[in-house]
């Protein structure tokens, strides 16, 4: 396959969000804002660039231990697949920057972190498939329109955090 792939280093920007589809599939997101540095010459000091904003979707078992790990404030890197969503606002046309994350952790260079593996953990379900985090369900809010052949469909929205919804 052709597809974009990315990496990211950024901070969590939203409280990762649940959910599990009609089918099963459980799917996590959450948004990622990174901001780039430079030394500038003219004031000879570091200075911010601009801020790039991606929602981060995670499927599947990945998706309950992103769920249990990842918290907003904390910094991560991202690597996936760049995907792009656009829609029609008030304000005119709307693009937002998707990452399906293939690898995603905590950024050690920023912090400590613990490890757990989740083989053999009992948050496990059947097959070592994890089970959603407690009071999670299919009506749970998610970012991710277009989550590939889960169930769900994006509401009528104006913005990509939008929740989505059980197909009916």
């Amino acid at each position: 396959m052709n597809d974009l792939t990315i990496t990211v280093s950024g901070w969590v920007a939203t409280d990762p969000r649940h959910v599990v589809g009609p089918t099963g599939t459980s799917l996590t997101s959450f948004r990622v804002a990174s901001t780039s540095r430079y030394f500038d010459r003219a004031t000879n000091a570091w200075a911010d660039g601009a801020t790039e904003w991606f929602t981060v979707r995670v499927f599947r078992g990945a998706a309950v231990t992103v769920m249990n790990s990842i918290e907003k404030g904390q910094p991560v890197v991202v690597t996936g697949r760049l995907k792009t969503n656009t829609w029609q606002a008030e304000a005119g046309e709307r693009t937002d920057l998707m990452i399906d994350a293939t690898s995603l952790g905590h950024d050690l260079t920023r912090g400590v972190a613990t490890f757990t593996r989740a083989t053999g953990d009992a948050s496990l379900g059947v097959d070592g498939v994890a089970e959603p985090p407690e009071g999670t369900s299919a009506d749970s809010d998610s970012d991710a329109p277009d989550a590939p052949d889960d169930g769900l469909v994006a509401p009528d929205a104006e913005a990509p955090d939008e929740a989505l919804v059980p197909a009916s």
